[in-house]
């Protein structure tokens, strides 16, 4: 999995500047070990977060590494696009297994609206050598950088789904309302014997909890609702194809949610979910959210949400 752009920088959780001294790091990472531990009545995810900020740039080897772009997380690489440009489809050790049937390009959409806002940024005209340099992304405004940890949210998403197996049909970036383009699609609509889901690949850059069936957190803006937008479009979408989903899902990062999954409630039927992106594949494998398709059910649902699917 990809580490977010929208991932603090070491430097502010440390609470410092980058323009800090050693000592001053050093200071700081002891009053945020203090603060943070959960002995003392800290948050062992905060007290996480400190730890591996030190190790980002706790010596002056590391710092340099970090400030230059050429380590992340703690760890070095001969790539300098790394980790967030586009990657190529690998083999797989177990490559032999069969696959769930997929279609679309996950994360495409997000990519071009993020290659557009940057340059915007940076200024028409201007070159742009590496768009995926990891100083340039830290460096770009958090609108920016969210539209490239929606990509990255999806295609670690997409490669989850892959594994599901032969006994599913993976539909990801579907237009849920051509009059939206990619405003409006759906991420992935997965199709298989646990019945037909609707799913949204989210990176908010911080914990989520939930409330009366819906998402909160620093994030989120207080007038966004995640689930009931991912509704509505399964809802749209819903009447194009002329299929019923059995589950809605939004997929987050696995420590942005202490829980694995999340029983949110039902909207028009379809049970609702937050889950952790390792946890997906279990929920979705083992965990029927409605009537479970078969047989003719199940060929029929695919001919029509493969009629319907427009891909952005």
């Amino acid at each position: 999995m990809s580490v977010s752009p929208l991932a603090p920088s070491p430097y502010a959780v440390l609470g410092v500047t980058q323009s800090a001294t050693d000592a001053d790091l050093r200071r700081a990472y002891r009053l945020k070990l203090r603060e943070t531990h959960p002995d003392t009545g800290g948050h062992a995810t905060r007290f996480d977060l400190v730890q591996r900020a030190w190790e980002q740039v706790g010596t002056p080897e590391a710092r340099a590494a970090y400030d230059s772009g050429a380590a992340w997380d703690g760890h070095r690489d001969d790539s300098p696009a790394r980790p967030w440009a586009p990657s190529e489809p690998s083999p797989r050790a177990d490559s032999s297994r069969p696959r769930a049937r997929t279609h679309g390009h996950p994360g495409g959409w997000w990519r071009e609206q993020y290659l557009d806002l940057l340059q915007e940024w940076v200024g028409r005209g201007a070159t742009i050598p590496n768009p995926y340099d990891p100083t340039l992304v830290r460096s770009a405004p958090l609108e920016v950088r969210h539209l490239l940890a929606s990509a990255i949210a999806e295609e670690d998403t997409a490669v989850v789904l892959a594994d599901l197996g032969i006994g599913f049909t993976v539909w990801n970036d579907v237009q849920s309302d051509p009059t939206r383009g990619g405003a409006g699609k759906i991420d992935h609509i997965v199709l298989g014997p646990s019945g037909l889901w609707g799913i949204q690949s989210e990176d908010w850059g911080d914990g989520v909890s939930t409330r009366r069936g819906e998402l909160i957190g620093p994030g989120i803006h207080p007038d966004e609702r995640p689930m009931h937008e991912l509704a509505s479009r399964a809802r749209r979408f819903e009447r194009l194809a002329k299929v019923r989903f059995t589950g809605l899902a939004i997929v987050i990062p696995d420590d942005m949610s202490p829980e694995g999954v999340v029983t949110l409630g039902s909207v028009r039927g379809a049970t609702t979910f937050l889950v952790q992106r390792t946890r997906l594949a279990h929920l979705i494998g083992t965990r029927p959210a409605g009537p479970a398709f078969g047989g003719t059910d199940l060929f029929e649902v695919r001919t029509r949400v493969q009629s319907a699917a427009r891909f952005v």
